[in-house]
C-alpha cells in the first residue's frame, strides 16, 4: 500500500512540475508585462560568444536528455534502476529539470531582429503565438495527455490493466498535421512581436532539435507501427 501511495505521489509531483515548467516556458518566451522575468529581461552579458555558448550548451543538455531517455536501448538499461511504471514520470521530471535550467541560466545576447509594441504586426504575432501554443497543448489531449506525462501508466499499474499496444492516431489535428505538438511548438517559438537576438537563438536551436528529433521519431514509428 505504501509503495502504491508513493508511486502516485511521485507521478503527480512529476506531472505538476513537468507541465508547470512547460506552461512557464510558454509565457517566458513572450514579452508579457506581468511576468517576473522573460527571455529578454535579464541583463545582456558583455561577452556575446560566452553567453551564446552557454545558451546552446543548455539546449544541448536538454535535447540529449529528452532524446536519449526515449531510446529503447536506454529504457532497457534504465529498468535496472527505475521500474517501468515510473519511467515516464521520471522522464517528465528530468525534462522539467533541464528546461528549468535553460530558463534560470539563460544569458541574453545583444541585438534586435524586430520589435513591435502595438499595431497590426504586434497583434498578428500575438495571435499566431496563441494559436501555436494552443494547438500544441490541445494535441496532447487528442492522443493521451496523461500518458505523455506518465500518469496513465501508474493508473494502469494500480488497476492491473495491461499496457495497450501502440496505435496510429488520426483524429483532431492529427487528421491534417503529421506532428501537431511539434508544429505548434515551433510556431509558438517564432511568433513574437519582439524577436531579440537571444530569442532567435532559442527558437533556432530548439527548432533544429525538434527537426532532428522528428527524423528519429519517424524511424521509430515505422519500426513500431509499420
Amino acid at each position: 500500500m505504501l509503495k502504491n501511495i508513493l508511486l502516485v505521489l511521485y507521478g503527480v509531483l512529476s506531472y505538476l512540475l513537468g507541465f508547470g515548467i512547460l506552461v512557464y516556458m510558454v509565457f517566458w518566451v513572450y514579452p508579457w508585462p506581468f511576468m517576473p522575468n522573460t527571455i529578454d529581461t535579464a541583463a545582456v552579458h558583455h561577452n556575446t560568444l560566452l553567453a551564446a555558448g552557454v545558451d546552446v550548451l543548455l539546449i544541448v543538455l536538454f535535447g540529449l536528455q529528452h532524446s536519449l531517455m526515449v531510446r529503447s536501448s536506454f529504457k532497457t538499461w534504465f529498468n535496472t534502476f527505475v521500474p517501468e511504471v515510473a519511467q515516464r514520470s521520471t522522464y517528465t521530471l528530468l525534462s522539467a529539470f533541464f528546461l528549468a535550467l535553460i530558463i534560470y541560466f539563460w544569458m541574453p545576447v545583444a541585438g534586435q531582429v524586430w520589435h513591435f509594441e502595438s499595431g497590426m504586426f504586434f497583434w498578428l504575432f500575438t495571435a499566431v503565438y496563441v494559436i501555436g501554443w494552443s494547438v500544441a497543448t490541445l494535441a496532447t489531449f487528442q492522443i493521451d495527455h496523461f500518458e505523455l506525462f506518465g500518469l496513465h501508466q501508474i493508473w494502469r499499474y494500480l488497476k492491473n490493466i495491461p499496457e495497450p499496444e501502440p496505435e496510429f492516431t488520426e483524429k483532431g489535428f492529427y487528421k491534417y498535421v503529421r506532428h501537431p505538438i511539434q508544429s505548434g511548438t515551433m510556431v509558438g517559438l517564432w511568433a513574437t512581436p519582439s524577436m531579440s537576438a537571444d530569442h532567435l537563438l532559442f527558437a533556432g536551436t530548439l527548432t533544429l532539435y525538434i527537426l532532428i528529433g522528428l527524423h528519429y521519431e519517424e524511424k521509430d514509428l515505422v519500426k513500431t507501427l509499420g
